[in-house]
C-alpha cells in the first residue's frame, strides 16, 4: 500500500455538494486527504462525453430510421463495433 506512506493523498472529485459539506470538510481538516475538484463543466476531461459525441455524429445526426427497430439496431451496432472507432475517439 504505497499510499500508506504518502504525505498527501489527492482525491479527484466532481462538484457534488456532499464533497463540499461542512461535515466532510471538518473530517478532512486533520487528514492527509486533499480533495481536488474538476472544473464545473469539463467535457474534455470526461471520456464518456467524447463517446456520446461520436455516437451522435455517426448514428443520430442526419439519419432517418424507418422504425424503432432500425434505430435500436443502429445504436446497438455502434456499441457492438465501438472498437472500429478507436482512432476517431482519440482525435476528439
Amino acid at each position: 500500500m504505497a499510499y500508506a506512506y504518502a504525505a498527501c493523498i489527492d482525491v479527484i472529485c466532481d462538484n457534488a455538494r456532499y464533497y463540499r459539506s461542512k461535515a466532510v470538510q471538518a473530517y478532512l481538516e486533520d487528514s492527509r486527504i486533499k480533495l481536488v475538484f474538476l472544473p464545473p463543466y469539463a467535457p474534455n476531461l470526461n471520456r464518456i462525453e467524447r463517446l456520446w459525441k461520436l455516437f451522435k455524429k455517426t448514428t443520430l445526426y442526419n439519419r432517418y430510421y424507418e422504425s424503432f427497430g432500425d434505430f435500436r439496431n443502429a445504436c446497438e451496432g455502434f456499441f457492438d463495433n465501438s472498437h472500429l472507432y478507436r482512432d476517431q475517439m482519440r482525435s476528439l
